[in-house]
């Protein structure tokens, strides 16, 4: 099999520091001229994130799509019409020779609660446009994704302030 110009990465795990570990790649290819573009599954606009702010004081298209954490969700059929909604869109990024880096940040969730079938996803990823890097993002990546990955990175909790009855700190989690 011929392999693309481009790679596939994914932050998985329990752990601190999936998406986080997304936005140094995406700053990484912002500063090599790369055109790069971040969609989210889960997350709103409801909070004022600061890669959110860095991405938009550099220019970089970022689509916030989802209606909040599913463990708050008052409607999960939008929820995951929301999530598919943003696959929809991720699916023709990808495709569309537009990016030199997409990040899809908490895609895995799409599977793992039945919202996009996985063999779409990696239809879609596989698609893509050749010269399109992508990172992945969420915990539990199906195996089919972490199969089609170049790199796969799992952040494993150890401890976390919020077990603590820290409440997440601006600067630090957002």
């Amino acid at each position: 099999m011929a392999r693309s110009q481009s790679l596939v990465l994914i932050n998985t795990g329990h752990g601190k520091g999936k998406t986080s570990a997304a936005m140094g790649v995406m700053s990484r290819g912002w500063a090599r001229g790369w055109t790069v573009g971040v969609v989210q599954f889960l997350k709103s606009g409801k909070w004022k994130t600061g890669e959110r702010k860095l991405a938009d004081h550099l220019g970089i298209e970022w689509h916030e799509l989802g209606d909040g954490w599913t463990w708050v969700s008052e409607d999960m059929d939008e929820t995951a019409s929301k999530a598919r909604h943003a696959w929809d869109l991720a699916r023709e990024k990808l495709a569309s020779g537009d990016y030199d880096l997409l990040i899809l940040d908490e895609v895995t969730y799409c599977v793992k609660y039945g919202w996009v079938p996985v063999e779409e996803i990696v239809a879609g990823i596989e698609a893509r446009d050749p010269k399109t890097n992508v990172v992945l993002t969420g915990r539990d990546a199906a195996p089919e994704l972490v199969e089609l990955a170049d790199t796969v990175t799992e952040m494993r909790k150890v401890k976390h302030a919020y077990d603590q009855g820290i409440k997440a700190k601006k600067g630090i989690e957002f």
